[in-house]
């Protein structure tokens, strides 16, 4: 069954996760939930912190994306479906600063609110599996960007944080209502 995902002003988000220590069936089942919500919601990654959960653990899965990516999983390039999804633990992030690219990102816990974003365009990460096995990914393009994305979560970072100005201003209506519909919501339950 899908977990609740938590939506923009629910402190969590702003909460860095604590380190996995512990990589057991509970975590496994974890990971195995919030890919089931993350598919369920129609998104491409999701961090533990949007289920109410500040632990470092995030998944994703570009297999249904059109985007030209390219990558390198644990030194070397296995299909798609080998892989993902992917359940990040812990995950590390190095970036290979230039070049940088402008891409319009979206978030599940900002539904229906999109806005450009830059960021490097190639990265390493390395990470454990829920297993516990370590791994490295190098990767460019829409992955290298989901990753960052999901990551920046972990650390307590939101995609609107990397907007500039000018970006955020057009969208500051929405992010208004739901900051409303949110504290609405809370009040609520």
């Amino acid at each position: 069954m899908p977990l609740k995902i938590v939506h923009f002003n629910e402190p969590i988000l702003r909460k860095k996760g604590a380190k996995v220590t512990a990589f057991n069936a509970a975590l496994a089942d974890l990971a195995g939930e919030m890919i089931e919500t993350m598919h369920a919601a129609e998104g491409i990654g999701l961090a533990a912190q949007q289920v109410g959960q500040a632990i470092q653990l995030c998944v994703i899965d570009l297999r249904p994306a059109e985007a030209k990516f390219a990558w390198e999983y644990d030194g070397t390039r296995p299909p798609l479906e080998l892989f993902m999804p992917l359940a990040l633990v812990n995950p590390v992030v190095a970036v290979v600063p230039l070049p940088e690219t402008v891409y319009e990102e979206g978030c599940l816990s900002f539904p229906e609110i999109r806005g450009d974003v830059v960021r490097p365009d190639e990265i390493t990460v390395k990470f454990h599996d829920p297993a516990g096995h370590p791994h490295v990914l190098r990767c460019n393009g829409l992955l290298a960007r989901c990753v960052q994305h999901e990551v920046d979560h972990l650390n307590g970072i939101l995609y609107i944080d990397r907007m500039t100005k000018d970006v955020l201003a057009t969208i500051e209506p929405e992010l208004k209502a739901l900051k409303k519909q949110t504290r609405e919501a809370a009040r609520k339950n």
